[in-house]
């Protein structure tokens, strides 16, 4: 089971809604849903506490801009004495298609600066994480400027689907073994209108 859930993306209005962003839209899909508020943490992250069902539950935004996320998850692995086995990282993927979750319990970066930053900060891959796939980039594309885009609006339906899947999983987490969680939501993780 997990109890701290560290939703990737960037601070700032200009980052909000695009598709380097959806850790924190979980997240804040999640604090709507349980009525808690984040609050500045204790390094440079938000936090939000509250329970489910009886257990305690930490969610957290880091301040750092997604090329810097290790910086602040290695605060929170230090400031909460966590091993990396017991967070859960919350990002995009360009590999995944649209509309599919995928969880895992470690791995590459897979061409992601947040997951890349983790990485190095913690020096470890093994770490879980939820990603939500936002691929493919455009054939002629740049991917920078495809992740600090915002989706299309023929895409938010899926996305609005995808989101709410992410957020079931983390809540399932809280209460079920990773593995039972990859089964529950890797087998048909996408939206039925997913590509």
């Amino acid at each position: 089971m997990i109890s701290t859930f560290i939703g990737l993306g960037n601070i700032g209005d200009k980052y909000a809604g695009t598709r380097h962003n959806l850790g924190f839209e979980v997240l804040n899909l999640l604090c709507q849903k349980l009525e808690i508020k984040p609050k500045p943490g204790s390094g440079k992250f938000y936090i939000a506490e509250g329970q489910i069902e009886g257990s305690d539950i930490r969610f957290i935004w880091p301040t750092t801009y997604m090329n810097n996320s290790g910086i602040a998850v290695k605060q929170i692995i230090d400031r909460y004495e966590l091993s990396p086995e017991n967070i859960m990282v919350l990002c995009d993927d360009i590999n995944l298609p649209l509309g599919r979750i995928r969880i895992r319990a470690g791995g590459s970066d897979g061409g992601h600066n947040g997951l890349g930053s983790i990485i190095y900060s913690l020096e470890t891959d093994q770490f879980p994480r939820l990603r939500m796939g936002i691929g493919p980039v455009p054939e002629k594309g740049d991917q920078i400027e495809f992740v600090l885009g915002q989706f299309a609006d023929n895409e938010r339906e899926i996305v609005k689907k995808m989101l709410v899947k992410s957020g079931e999983a983390v809540l399932y987490l809280v209460k079920n073994r990773l593995e039972k969680a990859k089964s529950e939501y890797n087998i048909n993780p996408a939206p039925d209108n997913a590509q």
